[in-house]
């Protein structure tokens, strides 16, 4: 019997971690499972390419933490984006070569795979896909019988326009809950460019105001902070993402408190 679990990087922030609970994997490129022990490590979670030059491959790598050979296959696959996130295509994608698109690696070897776009140079906005690492079964002695877990490891290729720049502002503020009833900041992202931008590419201001206006909470959250706790916050051209900031604020919307949030963006300096 074969069994499959797919984990995703902390990609695309929070709100889609149901992309990523992102997620199983660091924003860093995290460990993998398998079987009760570690089975292998991809690194990096997160890719850019560019349509045209020397940005339109870059090299991921799969490392074999488990004490058996760790037979692996790379395939990739369009993602489409809403409010809520990420959603894959299920179908498989022509705009990405991987090369080697299997390998069968030894344990603790390390393997490179590079991730080349293929697709139309004159981009015209962002495109977003998922490369899975997926890890195959293992063909058992005849006549022996086992669960076999499997692990999929996704990888989010991004690839921007040349000369692209996002565009990313807050179009929205509010008091929410956070899944344990607690007041949280919730912001709404929008990016009007046609190339793709990060949350965590930028600081992001929180103030929280009683009915009286005198603010109660002030707080700065720097890139790296975004990233560990939100995630890499991927805003695709055109999207507007709500994102929910997993900080406890002092007042709930009901008791009288408003919420203020400002962004600014490190991109493109």
């Amino acid at each position: 019997m074969t069994r499959s679990k797919t984990f995703r990087g902390r990609l695309l922030g929070a709100a889609c971690a149901g992309l990523l609970a992102l997620a199983g994997l660091a924003a860093q490129g995290a460990p993998g499972l398998g079987g009760g022990a570690l089975a292998m490590t991809v690194q990096p979670v997160v890719i850019d390419l560019k349509p045209t030059g020397r940005g339109m491959s870059q090299i991921v790598t799969v490392q074999n933490t488990f004490a058996n050979p760790l037979p692996v296959e790379l395939r990739a696959e369009e993602l489409s984006f809403d409010e809520k996130g990420a959603h894959p295509s299920d179908t498989p994608t022509n705009d990405l070569l991987i090369f080697p698109p299997q390998a069968v690696i030894q344990p603790g070897e390390t393997q490179s795979f590079r991730i080349q776009w293929v697709g139309d140079p004159a981009l015209a906005q962002s495109k977003h896909y998922y490369v899975t690492v997926a890890q195959m079964p293992v063909k058992l002695p005849e006549g022996q019988s086992a669960i076999q877990i499997l692990y999929n490891f996704q990888v989010l290729a991004s690839v921007a326009p040349s000369g692209g720049k996002p565009a990313l502002a807050l179009s929205k503020s509010e008091i929410g809950a956070d899944a344990d009833g607690k007041p949280v900041p919730v912001v709404y992202v929008a990016n009007t460019s046609n190339t793709h931008g990060y949350l965590s590419r930028g600081k992001l201001k929180i103030i929280e105001k009683d009915a009286a206006g005198k603010a109660v909470f002030q707080r700065t959250i720097p890139g790296p902070e975004i990233q560990q706790t939100i995630g890499f916050g991927l805003i695709a051209p055109g999207q507007t993402r709500r994102i929910a900031v997993p900080i406890e604020l002092p007042l709930t919307a009901a008791a009288g408190g408003s919420l203020e949030a400002q962004f600014s963006s490190d991109e493109g300096r």
